[in-house]
């Protein structure tokens, strides 16, 4: 397919804002925000967990953001004469602008790095600025709806936003890792209601990003060749957790699944980040991934909540070398009324216990009717 095109515009506060177009539609040239903005936000910092060895983001500011509005107050819906929102169009495509109130950012710079105890010691009481980005991905002009409900067109232009975000973002002074992700359901926690997702880029690597890429790393190391592409031809093989298999793409019920709905979504061919993929398995990743999204919803009577995580390796040469980009969909839901809390074992010891078998659960996928 033809990729779209995007063009670069300002919103009343200095905020970028980047429009993509569908391919083959009209993009669009001018916007206007005539809103009267304060200047603005982003005075959060990070602060160096010596017990952990992690960074962690405080972000006070974020108290005042837009909490669930009714529908005619909605701030992703197009701009009308009566309301201005975020986005000022009437009508739109795919719209990715600057968080405007955001965990990360909007300054950028480089964060210092963690050596032996005195080095660690010296960054206690003494937090940094929280370096880095955040963006809105906003997949439809329409508030209702999902991703599931996307025509195949519209997600593969939102499937193009993400990689060219990753992309630029990944250049940026200071960025170590680049996060696409998506919070659906209230459940989940979300704030608004309209189909979105959302761009995160650190300025460090994420936790989670940081362990698979050591394990990543060791494994290449130790055995000569990449873990995740052994976990997908093991999976292949035995079948029986599989839920989808494309050219290009394969999806699973992970082995050792946390969740009560957990799918892994991962290209055949190695690569580190969505950027990274030819147009040709854009194309494909487009189609499954709203196959995957529509059996998940096809489950239950009702729309199930779901984090979905792009998991792309950080930015430095060592882990691209050695990672493999992967989706992980999860969901709490655990039974049509019932939700799975983390609790004392998983919220305190980071020790999962599922509540069905990563077999069941595939079969289940499989069997849904889409």
């Amino acid at each position: 397919m033809q990729p779209s095109v995007h063009r670069r515009h300002r919103l009343a506060d200095g905020r970028e804002s980047l429009f993509f177009t569908d391919p083959g539609g009209q993009p669009v040239e001018t916007v206007g925000d005539a809103r009267p903005l304060d200047s603005r936000s982003g005075d959060g910092e990070v602060r160096f967990d010596r017990l952990t060895g992690e960074w962690v983001a405080v972000a006070a500011h974020r108290q005042a953001r837009t909490y669930l509005p009714p529908a005619d107050q909605c701030p992703l819906c197009p701009t009308r004469p009566e309301r201005m929102s975020e986005i000022p169009a009437e009508d739109f495509d795919v719209v990715v602008f600057e968080n405007r109130f955001p965990s990360l950012g909007p300054e950028l710079g480089i964060l210092p790095e963690p050596g032996g105890a005195a080095d660690e010691r010296a960054l206690w009481g003494r937090p940094s600025p929280a370096f880095g980005r955040c963006e809105v991905v906003v997949f439809t002009p329409e508030h209702n709806g999902s991703f599931a409900s996307l025509p195949y067109t519209r997600a593969r232009t939102v499937v193009e936003a993400w990689a060219q975000r990753t992309e630029e973002l990944s250049a940026l002074p200071g960025i170590a890792h680049v996060f696409p992700f998506e919070n659906r359901g209230r459940d989940i926690g979300v704030t608004l209601h309209h189909p979105h997702g959302q761009i995160y880029a650190y300025p460090y690597a994420a936790p989670h990003a940081a362990r698979l890429a050591r394990r990543s790393r060791r494994h290449l190391s130790e055995h000569g060749r990449a873990l995740m592409g052994e976990l997908l031809r093991d999976e292949s093989g035995s079948g029986e957790r599989m839920v989808l298999t494309g050219r290009h793409f394969s999806a699973y019920v992970p082995y050792a699944a946390r969740w009560p709905l957990e799918i892994h979504l991962v290209p055949h061919r190695q690569v580190p980040d969505l950027a990274a993929l030819t147009g040709e398995e854009r194309d494909e990743l487009a189609a499954v991934y709203l196959e995957l999204l529509q059996r998940v919803d096809g489950l239950y009577d009702t729309p199930t909540p779901y984090i979905s995580a792009w998991h792309q390796t950080p930015v430095n040469a060592a882990d691209r070398e050695a990672g493999w980009l992967h989706l992980q969909l999860t969901s709490p839901r655990r039974a049509a009324d019932k939700l799975k809390f983390l609790a004392g074992s998983e919220a305190a010891m980071g020790a999962f216990i599922n509540d069905t078998t990563a077999e069941q659960t595939a079969a289940r996928l499989r069997e849904v009717r889409i």
